[in-house]
C-alpha cells in the first residue's frame, strides 16, 4: 500500500469531556475537532504536540470497551523532562519509575479509563 500512514487512533472512553482534559491538560494534545457526529455523538479528535497521527475519543464501539487500548507509543525528545512537565500538569508519575531497554527509556502511564500508554525517549537505532 504505497503512500499509507496512519492518520487516526481510537481511544475508547466513558466520558469524552474527562478525557479530553486529560489529553489536552495533562498529556499537552493539541484539540483539533470537537463537533457533532451522528445522533448523541461527539467526534472529538486531538493530536500531540509533536505532530503524528491523531487520536479519537470514541464511545460508540461496543467492542473497544474503555481501557482496552495498551501499548501506544508517545516519543518524547527527553523522558525526565516529560515525567516532570506531566507531574505538573497534575499526573503522578515517579521518575524512579523509568525504565531502560536497548531502545531507549521510558514509563507507563494511564488516562482516566485505564487506557495505557508507553511514554518513551527513543534511542538512535544503529545498523
Amino acid at each position: 500500500m504505497r503512500g499509507a500512514r496512519i492518520s487516526v487512533l481510537s481511544i475508547p472512553v466513558l466520558d469524552q469531556d474527562r478525557a479530553k482534559q486529560f489529553y489536552a491538560g495533562v498529556l499537552g494534545f493539541q484539540i483539533i475537532m470537537d463537533n457533532p457526529f451522528g445522533e448523541g455523538m461527539r467526534w472529538v479528535m486531538l493530536r500531540p504536540p509533536g505532530g503524528g497521527p491523531a487520536i479519537t475519543l470514541v464511545t460508540w464501539f461496543p467492542e473497544m470497551r474503555p481501557g482496552s487500548v495498551h501499548g501506544t507509543v508517545l516519543s518524547v525528545p527527553d523522558i525526565a523532562q516529560a515525567v516532570a512537565e506531566m507531574g505538573r500538569r497534575g499526573l503522578a508519575v515517579d521518575a524512579a519509575a523509568i525504565e531502560e531497554a536497548p531502545w531507549g527509556r521510558w514509563v507507563t502511564i494511564e488516562d482516566p479509563d485505564g487506557n495505557s500508554w508507553v511514554v518513551q525517549e527513543d534511542r538512535p537505532l544503529r545498523d
